[in-house]
């Protein structure tokens, strides 16, 4: 039983107790991921187990009926659930970012009355506004706009109650996020085929001429450094850093499978080497060495992210007095943390079930779904260009160009 917002606070703070909850849901999730995954069904019911535990709204203001948490807490809930379930975390975590965008590229009254309806609603947040996908095309009307062109990658559209969509205005070219609720006619999902990432209820999208209204538009998504204010950059780094709390969660919720498992297993190394020692990795010295090398992986990714983290933190509290040089330095930061994440979860993914050996590959366990999660996502999001970006701004001092995950 999922435990929920209203039956959950701190001991004496009379506040919720969000890390409570997310571990609830997690170890909820847990309990039947494999076969979850494995029928690869629309998350229809795990996102109505996120809307029942108020996990959905944990980021919305209390004056706009949401949990009020920071992004600390929000990351940490994203982290916790992706290590039971890595495709239900990255829909958290996309939910997240998305449904607090209007923040970072809208004016603070628009984005309270936003958040209050998403509250009210319950609204699960999907879409993409990464700068890797084809804009839409955002073309003038008599009473707004008309959205038309394929996204070829969404994610939540199966499940969403809003999507966030990158668009280009005809005429000028402008990159604009614009809200589209996806019962609108003229919204057409057309499914995904990934191997992993089954559950994030991803896929391509078409919108033929779908209207919507100029207050749907939340503002520049465009990377001239005279466009956007330093505040509003912070969307970058705060949606890199959803990222790594998924690639986190998938490694640490893929070791701590491993370590449970393989305790009641022969050693895949008995019989190759030439001194005994007790059947089960427990006492196998090459199973502690891989269990040591990818924890130190594992943790040195972790305090990369804190790091990041914190930084990002102070970046909000300072607001629009952020300067362009804070911003710069905390974009590499997440830059560094998303990096360092996305090698711990291809080496843990790869590595781990090198502990148990051959019995790891039996569909029964499920492994396989943390490397599919975490290599699917580490394609959309190659690291080449991150250690671009850190190595221009150590040698030149250069600031990293504004774009956003898909």
């Amino acid at each position: 039983m999922t435990v929920t917002a209203d039956e959950v606070t701190d001991t004496g703070a009379g506040q919720v107790d969000w890390l409570h909850i997310a571990r609830e849901m997690a170890d909820d999730l847990a309990t039947d991921a494999v076969e979850r995954e494995q029928a690869g069904k629309a998350p229809l019911d795990e996102v109505a187990r996120l809307r029942e535990s108020g996990l959905l709204t944990l980021l919305a203001p209390v004056a706009c009926g949401g949990g009020g948490a920071d992004w600390r807490t929000a990351c940490a809930a994203v982290r916790t659930v992706a290590a039971a379930d890595g495709a239900i975390g990255h829909l958290l975590g996309s939910h997240y970012f998305l449904s607090s965008s209007a923040r970072f590229l809208a004016g603070p009254a628009r984005a309270a009355r936003i958040e209050r309806e998403s509250a009210a609603g319950q609204w699960c947040w999907g879409g993409g506004i990464g700068s890797h996908e084809p804009p839409l095309v955002l073309t003038p009307a008599s009473d707004g706009y008309l959205l038309s062109g394929y996204q070829r990658y969404t994610t939540g559209v199966g499940v969403a109650d809003r999507l966030v969509v990158r668009a280009a205005e005809y005429g000028t070219g402008e990159p604009v996020a614009v809200l589209v609720d996806p019962a609108r006619p003229g919204v057409v999902s057309g499914g995904g085929d990934t191997f992993g990432q089954r559950l994030a209820a991803g896929g391509g999208v078409e919108f033929d001429s779908v209207p919507v209204t100029a207050d749907d538009v939340l503002g520049s998504l465009s990377p001239d450094d005279d466009v956007l204010s330093p505040f509003t950059s912070l969307a970058a780094p705060t949606s890199r850093l959803v990222s790594v709390q998924f690639l986190l969660g998938v490694a640490e919720g893929l070791l701590a499978e491993i370590r449970e498992s393989g305790r009641g297993m022969r050693s895949p190394w008995q019989p190759l080497s030439p001194h005994p020692w007790p059947d089960g990795p427990a006492q196998d010295p090459y199973a502690l060495t891989v269990y040591g090398e990818l924890t130190v992986v594992a943790r040195a990714a972790s305090a990369l992210a804190d790091q990041a983290v914190d930084a990002l933190m102070r970046g909000l509290a300072r607001g629009e007095d952020l300067d362009d040089e804070e911003g710069a330095e905390i974009a590499v930061l997440a830059s560094v943390a998303e990096t360092a994440a996305a090698r711990a979860a291809q080496e843990v993914t790869t590595r781990a079930l090198d502990v148990i050996g051959a019995g790891a590959a039996s569909s029964r366990h499920g492994f396989d779904r943390f490397w599919r999660n975490a290599r699917t996502h580490t394609l959309r999001e190659p690291s080449t260009h991150r250690l671009r970006e850190v190595g221009d701004y150590f040698l030149n001092g250069a600031h990293p160009p504004f774009t956003l995950p898909a």
